[in-house]
This record gives C-alpha cells, structure tokens and sequence, in this order.
C-alpha cells in the first residue's frame, strides 16, 4: 500500500513538472486562458467581495463626512428677515451688456418675506412683487 501511494506522488509529480516547464503554463490556462480556480478559492473570493464592499462603504461615509465638515467650516449663513434691503444677482447675461463692465448686482429690493431653506420673496422699492423665489445665495445686504 505504502508503496503504490509513493509511486502515484511519483507520477503527480513528474505530469506538474512536465505541464509547467515545456511551455511555462499549464494545459489549462493553454486552452482556457485562466487558471484553473477550485471552488474553495472562489468561495474565499466571494467571502472578499463582502469585505470589500463594507470597506468601501466605510470609506464613502468617512470622505462624505470629512467634505460636510469642509463644506461647513467655509459656509456663510445669511437671514434675511422682512424688510431687509437687498441686492439681487444678475444672472443671466443680456446681448447689450457691457461685458466684464456690466453690473454683477441689481436692485435694490425689499425682502417681502423670507423662508427657512433661504429662499426669499423680493419686491422692488415701489412694492410690486416679484413672482419668483430667490436663492439667499443670489442676493446680498444691501447698505445705503
């Protein structure tokens, strides 16, 4: 019995030598392109995937607290209450504008009324009522 066992070592020792060292690959990566993959090693490889994944959703949730912390820390927060004098910025460029000369700020305006998310209803000195809402980020005091 000891005997045969050596003797098939033998023979499993002399095919891995021959598979790797006439070409330097194995018949099967030959024909398949790959290495052959026991289903041990790709049940650990399934079992890495779960890891990886919980690691990277660690890492999104760290960076995306590390930019609100950076985001936060530069923010300027800005009321503007009922009354408010304000200028609005003009955002969209007209034909007739003088380019890099033309004015950055309009108004002034009145804030009529103003919301908690930092959107305002302005209206002009006269006290027609603009329609739309503005961002608080568009507007700025206004000083006279």
């Amino acid at each position: 019995m000891n005997g045969a066992v050596e003797a098939t070592n033998k023979n499993i020792k002399k095919i891995i030598e021959k598979m790797t060292t006439s070409t330097g690959a194995t018949p099967y990566s030959l024909v398949y392109g790959m290495e052959a993959v026991l289903p041990i090693e790709r049940y650990e490889q399934l079992n890495l995937i779960d890891e990886k994944r919980l690691k990277a959703l660690c890492h999104g949730q760290c960076y995306q607290q590390r930019m609100a912390r950076a985001f936060n820390i530069r923010v300027r927060h800005r009321e503007f209450n009922p009354g408010d004098l304000v200028l609005r910025k003009v955002l969209h460029v007209t034909p007739d504008s003088r380019g890099k000369f033309a004015y950055k700020y309009d108004g002034p305006f009145v804030v009529k009324e103003a919301f908690s998310g930092g959107a305002v209803i302005l209206s002009d000195m006269d006290g027609t009522e603009n329609a739309l809402l503005v961002n608080a980020d568009a507007i700025k005091k206004y000083y006279p």
